[in-house]
């Protein structure tokens, strides 16, 4: 897999030595250390089983209805999983490579991709998850274009955890907030993009988090989101991804509060260390990120 090379895909970003690539490569392919699961398996993680219904096929059809309703529940544990709220999302790691579909399978539907850990190791799950034909479907938001890419996974090949923290990010008054079950943590001052690059507008999510080098253009920390630039189909080599990131060097020239990058968002380097440390690094991917 080609991988994404975010230090090059609408980051306002000067080049970088070849060496700096070949770093972040190696970075981007060791991934799960950097979001490992071990510290998350906990008592709010719900292990998602698909249980085998044989008999299925032999209901009559009020039965075959009522066996598509409650499959879900089976597998879920009777966790109410939604889409994300004000106060609670849910995010889905994908645990291998599993097939995604634009909408909910028939028995005859073929998957229009296929996703694996190395795109991200969580999604964010957009709705209630769905039985059909003895299965329960878990619909997230996809790491590629467009925007609102989305699909159907089988929840058979993921685990689900909730989180209660959400970003929103406001283009107009410059800024980063940070919520907890609703409630506003803190609100910073962040570089948005510029009028011909601008910041994409909607609903994403985190896909990685990955430390970086407090005195790079991209500073401390970089939290590579879903979502591209709506201008900038390819940057520097890569696919016009965009994130939030710390800012050094040349980036300093920049100051907090203006609109001046290619359409990543910029905070200093103590405010996403802190955030980093907030949520903590293994919680980040998945979390929602709204921006407006």
């Amino acid at each position: 897999m080609t991988p994404r090379l975010c230090a090059r895909a609408a980051w306002n970003g000067a080049r970088r030595p070849r060496v700096a690539h070949r770093n972040w490569t190696w970075r981007r392919s060791s991934r799960r250390e950097i979001t490992s699961v071990q510290a998350m398996r906990g008592m709010r993680r719900i292990l998602v089983v698909v249980w085998s219904i044989v008999a299925s096929a032999a209901l009559l059809p009020a039965g075959a209805a009522q066996a598509k309703g409650s499959v879900c529940s089976n597998v879920l544990g009777g966790a109410s999983v939604r889409g994300p709220g004000d106060a609670v999302a849910w995010r889905a790691e994908i645990e291998t490579r599993t097939a995604v579909f634009d909408r909910l399978p028939r028995r005859s539907l073929r998957p229009s991709r296929w996703i694996a850990p190395s795109d991200a190791p969580w999604l964010l799950v957009l709705a209630r998850p769905q039985g059909a034909h003895g299965r329960c479907w878990v619909q997230v938001r996809l790491p590629w274009r467009p925007n609102d890419a989305a699909g159907w996974v089988n929840g058979n090949n993921v685990l689900l955890d909730k989180t209660r923290w959400r970003i929103e990010v406001s283009t107009p008054r410059r800024t980063l907030t940070l919520y907890r079950a609703g409630a506003r943590v803190r609100t910073i001052s962040v570089v948005v993009g510029k009028p011909s690059t601008p910041t994409p507008l909607g609903l994403f999510a985190i896909a990685w988090a990955i430390p970086w080098h407090p005195n790079d253009f991209l500073g401390s920390w970089v939290l590579e989101l879903t979502g591209h630039s709506d201008v900038l189909q390819q940057f520097d080599g890569g696919d016009g991804t965009v994130g939030i990131h710390g800012r050094g060097g040349a980036s300093l020239l920049d100051p907090l509060g203006s609109a001046r990058s290619h359409g990543c968002i910029r905070m200093s380097n103590d405010s996403i260390d802190w955030l980093v440390r907030t949520i903590g690094a293994d919680g980040l991917p998945g979390t929602p990120v709204q921006i407006s």
